[in-house]
């Protein structure tokens, strides 16, 4: 075998007749991008979604250890956890950050405003004061929303859909955000169309989300939505066991918690805003400003299904439902 050294004195004079642009590659500076998760590093769907992202920076040219340095961040859903990544990662500078969801840029605001950030999921990025318009975000933010408040709707008519005897649903909704009160009005205002009462709980505590729940679950008929937000996100595990435990049939924001036993969830393809999110992130190191990128909306929904969390309910799946998923877990 050749070693390095060998291989280099063996090429000799002929890196004079390399075409100038390998040269210009070979001395292309080397470029930085931090990333804030709020997931653990050993979460195989978030391992997935990142895995998209870095699929969609290599499309653009961009090789980690060539042209490109990442710090990656996995700061678990854990306020003062991702608080202490936020303030780490800002004290290295990078040239861009990419971060998903309100909560994890709640954080990142507090650790700087200067930085170029290209976001993902977030709820509501003008409530939230991270940009002044969609359309001219202003600042040194930009990205992509979490969906259309709209969807929330869908929500309800799937849980009928599912369950047709259901005529409660609690829904569970994060109150410190202007899109948690503006997903619960949608609902509410598509269930007298469906034929099912609904009652808001906010999420606040795992206490608090426990007792809620269990009294609601006292009456029959009851079903469960999971909308949006970071406190939702971070009592997934909880809220699944209890839907379980309280047999009730429940609909969720994102796929995260029907792979890990939820029955169906409706929601933007977030591998595809992280795909997307690459992009943003290339057009900023090659020097376009998060000021003049519009803030998007997602334009790709999946619909997925857990057959087995179904049986365990004693629910029939309608064969048009199962027509339309994009994935059916068995």
């Amino acid at each position: 075998m050749i070693r390095r050294r060998e291989f280099i004195t063996l090429l000799g004079g002929a890196a004079a007749a390399w075409p100038l642009a390998a040269r210009a590659q070979q001395s292309e500076r080397m470029r930085s991008i931090g990333v804030l998760l709020p997931a653990a590093a050993d979460d195989p769907v978030w391992q997935t979604r990142f895995g998209a992202f870095l699929q969609g920076l290599g499309q653009s040219g961009w090789t980690i250890g060539h042209n490109v340095r990442i710090d990656t961040h996995w700061a678990t859903t854990n306020p003062s956890e991702i608080r202490r990544h936020a303030a780490e990662l800002a004290a290295l500078a990078p040239e861009v950050v990419f971060a998903y969801g309100n909560s994890t840029m709640g954080q990142w605001r507090q650790a700087t405003r200067t930085v170029p950030t290209v976001f993902i999921a977030v709820g509501d990025p003008v409530g939230l004061g991270l940009i002044d318009s969609l359309a001219r975000p202003g600042g040194n933010a930009t990205g992509f929303m979490a969906f259309e408040w709209s969807i929330s709707g869908k929500w309800l008519e799937l849980l009928k859909q599912i369950a047709p005897s259901v005529k409660r649903a609690v829904v569970l909704r994060d109150v410190t955000l202007g899109s948690g009160a503006s997903q619960f009005a949608v609902i509410q205002a598509v269930a007298p169309s469906v034929g099912v009462e609904v009652n808001p709980v906010n999420v606040d505590s795992a206490s608090e989300i426990e007792r809620a729940v269990a009294a609601f679950a006292r009456s029959p008929n009851g079903g469960l939505i999971a909308t949006g937000g970071a406190p939702v996100r971070q009592h997934r595990d909880l809220i699944i066991e209890l839907a379980a435990r309280h047999t009730l049939p429940a609909v969720y924001f994102d796929r995260v918690f029907v792979d890990g036993g939820g029955l169906i969830s409706y929601g933007p393809s977030y591998i595809d805003q992280f795909w997307k999110g690459a992009g943003y992130v290339d057009r900023v190191l090659k020097g376009e400003k998060p000021a003049d990128l519009p803030v998007q909306v997602p334009t790709k929904y999946e619909l997925v299904i857990n057959l087995k969390t179904a049986k365990a309910l004693g629910l029939t799946v309608p064969p048009g439902l199962l027509a339309i998923a994009n994935e059916v877990i068995e």
